[in-house]
């Protein structure tokens, strides 16, 4: 029988085994353990100063794992857009749909981590291929069941069509078949009569007729028998839901069927064949027959498929339950407890989904099937009377905890994002608690980050990234990058901080850097006065290269003039202005050079007033002096021209 669960992986923490007092942190995917401060009477020695990580969802880590989670997103994703006006008609085919779609998720999976567990020549890798192997197996084993008793919602008659199909998919005995039918005389095979009967244990009754031609053709005096045998079972009905017989003719005709094998069986027809015979007391649903055979059976549940093919092909959905409990207390032994997959079987066949969720949330090692499961079972409407008590449905809750625990893998966090939109109470919450936690290991990271951010107007985590983002680049110092991240969290202050330092950078190496940046800043400059001036500045270079003097000039001035520029960078514009001054044209007018002449005296007077016994460099200072000379002469040369020109222009 499969297990559910596996035996969890064991961490050493040295304090505990040293009998030390331990505190201990819960986090979505792993618990951190830690020694505290406390120390009981007596103890002296000094403890382990770790913290340890234990990792309660080891599923996440497994590259062949992650496939899954992958793949269910999108049928996840695909699930919620179905639209809840459809009537349940229509939507009930493409529920077993999305449900088919799951399962066949979960078999690729567990086929490839039984390839790994077979070529795997690490013996712990291929145990632990082999444990998911049967974690994967026994959940398929539960979604299927909750497929055909809840979202197919069977009736009676076609139920155990669907029942059978259960039965043989997860119990197949094609592998022993093959063996017999490639050995060379099948019919002699040791295995062969245990084929015969797993076939008709699972009412396959046409491949158990043609493996009995086989043993006919060796026993030519038993023809008659083996003949009756094949009428018997060719003979067998079964319901056809697409046809036109009713339930009540179906029932009829099997009854007629099974008297004619009980009349078989009472003349006994095939008392000189024993292997015959047992197979006429199956075909008539000998109980005691039927549990000789649990080495064929395997599982309780078999045993209640077999047993309502041969007994109660009609049984109706609410009678299940009565016959699982009696099917399971027959079975298993009266002094074994249940396994937990045992108890979660029987509730689906009790119908109490609520008790399904409950025992796979806490025999299972990871949330994705109860999530999953959940969330397909409430769109059919199976789970509107489970409301918890705290503010959200069952479906949110799960959810919820899926995707918290996915939010602590490096990639698929991205996956949980989508988990987290589809929970109208709490999503948007545990998504901005979340987010806030990914790791913006690199920059193209932390632009996905942001996107999502963004596409949801979680203005408060757009501008947290942005600020976390601008302060790594500036102390890389990538001062084009700490800009742009400053101008998307629209954070002035530190936009302001960011230009103080491009222009400190122009000061000492006569360059811009990033000029691709400065040019395109557009409406972003208006962020703040720093940045609207270093954009306009930039402008300024810009034009004075394209040789469109005037305009240069004027923006300058307006510069200064309107008090744009931080007064320590006045000198710098002023010694900018000398060029333009020294051109053989004049470009300042008389008035817009007063302007400039009332600049430096503002500034020069300012320089003067600098608190004495400050500590200059003499050399500084006759740059400084010299700049100024220059500039007044420059000035009143160009007073003296712009009046002469003007003066002209009027006359």
């Amino acid at each position: 029988m499969e297990e559910v669960d596996v035996e969890p992986a064991v961490t050493n923490i040295p304090s505990a085994s040293a009998g030390k007092h331990l505190g201990f942190a819960w986090g979505p995917g792993d618990i951190l353990v830690y020694e505290t401060l406390y120390k009981r009477s007596g103890a002296s020695q000094s403890g382990y100063p770790f913290i340890h990580e234990v990792r309660k969802d080891e599923d996440i880590y497994s590259p062949i794992l992650r496939k899954l989670f992958n793949e269910s997103h999108h049928i996840f994703v695909g699930l919620q857009t179905i639209k809840e006006d459809l009537p349940s008609k229509n939507k009930k085919p493409q529920f077993v749909s999305i449900s088919k779609n799951y399962r066949s998720v979960i078999r690729a999976c567990m086929e490839e981590l039984r390839q790994v567990a077979v070529s795997s020549k690490d013996a712990e890798e291929a145990m632990q291929s082999g444990n998911q192997v049967s974690i994967l197996l026994a959940i398929e084993l539960i979604w299927n069941l909750c497929e055909v008793l809840f979202i197919e919602a069977a009736p009676a008659g076609s139920l155990l069509l669907h029942l059978l199909d259960w039965v043989r998919l997860h119990k197949p005995v094609d592998e022993k078949t093959r063996e017999v039918l490639q050995s060379e005389s099948p019919a002699e095979h040791h295995d062969y009569w245990d084929v015969v009967l797993g076939y008709v244990l699972q009412g396959r009754l046409e491949e158990a007729r043609q493996m009995l031609m086989k043993q006919a053709t060796l026993q030519p005096a038993a023809r008659s028998m083996f003949k009756l045998m094949d009428t018997l079972l060719s003979k067998m009905p079964f319901y056809d839901p697409s046809g036109t017989q009713t339930l009540t003719e179906f029932d009829v005709k099997w009854r007629h069927w099974h008297e004619e094998v009980d009349r078989c069986l009472q003349d006994n027809s095939f008392a000189s064949n024993q292997h015959l015979e047992l197979i006429c007391k199956i075909l008539v649903g000998d109980e005691d027959t039927l549990l000789e055979h649990k080495e064929l059976l395997s599982t309780w549940y078999h045993f209640l498929v077999t047993r309502l093919l041969f007994c109660h092909p009609t049984v109706k959905p609410v009678e299940l339950h009565f016959y699982a409990q009696s099917c399971m207390t027959m079975f298993l032994d009266p002094r074994s407890v249940p396994e937990p997959l045992d108890s979660i079987l029987l509730a689906a066949f009790e119908f109490d989904i609520h008790q399904v969720i409950k025992d796979c949330s806490i025999a299972l090692n990871n949330w994705w099937f109860v999530a999953h499961l959940t969330d397909l079972l409430d769109h059919c409407k199976l789970l509107q009377s489970h409301n918890l008590h705290f503010g959200s449905n069952l479906r949110e809750f799960l959810l919820l905890e899926y995707a918290s625990g996915l939010f602590t893998h490096h990639s698929l966090w991205q996956l949980a994002v989508d988990y987290f939109d589809h929970c109208p109470e709490f999503g948007r919450v545990y998504l901005e608690l979340q987010i806030e936690r990914v790791p913006l290991d690199t920059e193209r990271k932390a632009l996905k980050v942001l996107r999502i951010c963004e596409q949801r107007q979680m203005s408060e985590q757009v501008r947290s990234i942005c600020k976390i983002m601008a302060m790594r680049a500036l102390r890389n110092n990538r001062l084009g990058s700490a800009l742009s991240w400053s101008i998307r969290a629209k954070d002035a202050a530190f936009a302001t901080l960011i230009s103080e330092k491009f222009l400190q950078d122009y000061c000492n190496r006569g360059t811009f850097s990033d000029l691709d940046l400065i040019d395109n800043l557009g409406p972003a400059m208006l962020l703040s006065d720093r940045l609207t001036f270093l954009g306009k500045y930039r402008e300024f270079h810009k034009l004075y290269g394209e040789k469109h003097f005037g305009e240069a000039a004027k923006l300058l001035l307006s510069l200064m003039t309107a008090k744009i520029a931080p007064r320590s960078f006045w000198m710098t514009l002023l010694t900018d202005a000398l060029p333009l001054l020294e051109q053989k044209e004049v470009i300042f007018s008389a008035e817009q050079t007063h302007e400039l002449m009332f600049c430096l005296e503002e500034l020069t007077s300012s320089l003067n007033t600098i608190t004495p016994g400050t500590d200059r460099p003499m050399q500084e200072e006759d740059i400084e002096v010299t700049k100024v000379e220059l500039l007044r002469l420059a000035l009143a040369r160009n007073l003296a021209m712009a009046i002469v020109k003007e003066g002209t222009v009027e006359a």
